[in-house]
């Protein structure tokens, strides 16, 4: 079982600096909230001679957390060319840099009396989170075994929720989170990138990168004999040829050549949607109404932070229920079944906030279907969304899809921050109605057009969808032979 062993640090090794970080990092800013704002505040009283204006404190607290999406952004766009020039191994490797500035700039910004430093080093927090996101699930998914590899790829999911709680934790004020040790506190993260960059290069690059887009066999052959070991190679080898023998003579695409590709018109519908509904679906403003809702339900002030770490572990339990499933129960039961419960508890959960003052265990409900909510969504959403662009995609394609999947990601993530405080003022109670919205029309989508992708090779996947992309096509008289649709698909 030595091999099983090498699969299981290689997971290790790309996840502790990879999808780890992005939880880890979307946690920590929150314990430290008040200090920063404090610093910000001494920070300009001693340059100007004037204090800052509460509502330009926060201006600048909300430049400082949206640093973080936008860098993100940027990681998703150039995520794409990095995996397919240096490899997937290396862009996470390399990936380890933009941390190792950021933590330099949040470690030193108190010292150097300097706010901005904060802000630059949330905006290269993001870029790494950016291209983890997007290069993790792809060097995984591509170095597992068929029938293993949701539960590989969603490895992904579970190191982002266990970043979440682990930011969480260290974030307590017994911790690093109290006021004069916050700026090792956001330079915390330079830990995971040492052990990433430490561990990572005694592993092998994706044997699937190798063959295809190096055309190594050689190469890939090693790699696949130290993740697998010595058992038959040849069911496995002769699949990844064929795949490079549908692909022979195209180069990597780039995401615009793919919204013009009428053979990935529906995976590309596919994950757009899923991507967006990720961010939309409105998990990450339940860890934003946590704090109230516990405070309501007649918890202490002080002890609020250990409650919240519940719903943490929640996601991280849940996405580690869901590793074990995934290659059971398949992609689609668990799509739909997170969001078919996200949405009814988007229901109870309107109605306990409405009547929060009127009964007196309401609260309690509320609390309930914060937790309630996370676990639906930590058991198919959170992590079957990630795996994917990797199977619905080919390899000359993939790179590309990941870029638009973790653009929008971003996006919607930025566009949630903004919005959803104007939201909670325009529709108080009945703040989760376009969430709900959100989880009912892509559980529709889901059911009607995405097909099972669990147990099948990637070329019988895309076959799948090829059928799928030229049905109307070919009712429409459009059909234009076998040989011109070989050259546009694989």
């Amino acid at each position: 079982q030595l091999q099983n062993k090498i699969l299981i640090l290689t997971i290790c090794a790309a996840g502790i600096g990879g999808t780890f970080q992005y939880g880890y990092n979307l946690s920590i800013i929150n314990a430290p909230a008040s200090y920063i704002q404090m610093f910000m505040n001494s920070t300009w009283l001693e340059r100007m001679g004037v204090p800052l204006e509460s509502n330009v404190i926060l201006l600048l607290w909300s430049f400082t957390v949206s640093a973080y999406p936008l860098g993100g952004l940027t990681g998703a766009v150039v995520a794409g060319p990095m995996a397919i020039m240096l490899g997937r191994k290396m862009s996470l490797l390399l990936n380890n840099v933009f941390v190792i500035i950021a933590a330099a700039l949040s470690g030193f910004s108190r010292m150097a009396k300097s706010f901005e430093m904060i802000m630059l080093s949330r905006f290269f927090t993001g870029v790494n989170a950016g291209v983890s996101m997007n290069i993790q699930p792809m060097y995984l998914a591509e170095s597992a075994p068929k029938k293993l590899r949701g539960a590989v790829a969603l490895t992904s999911a579970s190191f982002t929720a266990l970043g979440l709680v682990l930011g969480q934790v260290v974030g307590l004020r017994e911790l690093l989170g109290g006021e004069e040790s916050w700026p090792f506190l956001l330079a915390s993260n330079v830990v995971p990138a040492l052990i990433q960059l430490t561990a990572l290069p005694w592993f092998p690059e994706s044997p699937r990168y190798l063959l295809i887009d190096r055309g190594d066999k050689e190469s890939c052959i090693s790699a696949l004999q130290k993740l697998r070991g010595t058992s038959d190679l040849s069911a496995e080898l002769e699949e990844m040829l064929a795949e490079q023998a549908a692909v022979k003579g195209q180069r990597a695409k780039n995401p615009w050549e793919l919204f013009q590709n009428a053979a990935l018109r529906w995976q590309l519908v596919s994950i757009v949607v899923l991507s967006s509904a990720m961010q939309l679906c409105g998990n990450d403003s339940m860890y934003s109404y946590a704090a109230y809702v516990f405070q309501e339900a007649g918890i202490p002030q002080d002890k609020i932070p250990y409650v919240v770490i519940g719903t943490g572990s929640c996601e991280l339990i849940t996405s580690v229920t869901c590793n074990m499933i995934i290659d059971y129960a398949g992609r689609r039961p668990l799509l739909l079944g997170g969001y078919i419960f996200m949405a009814g508890w988007a229901i109870v959960f309107m109605v306990a906030l409405s009547q929060q003052t009127q009964i007196s265990w309401m609260p309690y409900l509320s609390m309930a279907c914060i937790f309630a909510y996370i676990l639906s969504f930590g058991i198919g959403p959170a992590g079957v969304t990630g795996v994917l662009p990797t199977e619905i995609f080919d390899q000359m394609s993939r790179p590309a899809a990941y870029m638009i999947c973790g653009s929008l990601l971003w996006f919607n993530l930025f566009l949630v921050g903004t919005a959803f405080p104007f939201i909670v003022k325009s529709l108080a109670h009945f703040c989760y109605i376009p969430f709900l919205v959100v989880c009912v029309c892509t559980a529709l989508y889901v059911w009607f057009f995405l097909p099972e992708t669990k147990g099948k090779s990637f070329l019988e996947i895309s076959e799948e969808f090829r059928k799928r992309n030229f049905k109307t096509k070919t009712r429409a008289g459009f059909y234009k032979g076998p040989e011109e649709i070989k050259t546009t698909t694989l």
